[in-house]
C-alpha cells in the first residue's frame, strides 16, 4: 500500500446521493407505517 494511492472510497457527489437516498427510504418507511394507522383507524 502505497502513499500515492488513491483513497478507496466514492466520490462525495456519490456519497451525498447515497446519504439522500437512505435518507428518503426511512422517510418512506415512516409514511408508510403513519398512513397505515391512519387508514386503520378511519
Amino acid at each position: 500500500m502505497l502513499w500515492s494511492d488513491p483513497e478507496n472510497e466514492p466520490p462525495k457527489e456519490l456519497r451525498d446521493m447515497q446519504e439522500m437516498l437512505r435518507r428518503l427510504g426511512v422517510l418512506m418507511a415512516v409514511a408508510m407505517v403513519l398512513a397505515l394507522i391512519v387508514l386503520g383507524l378511519l
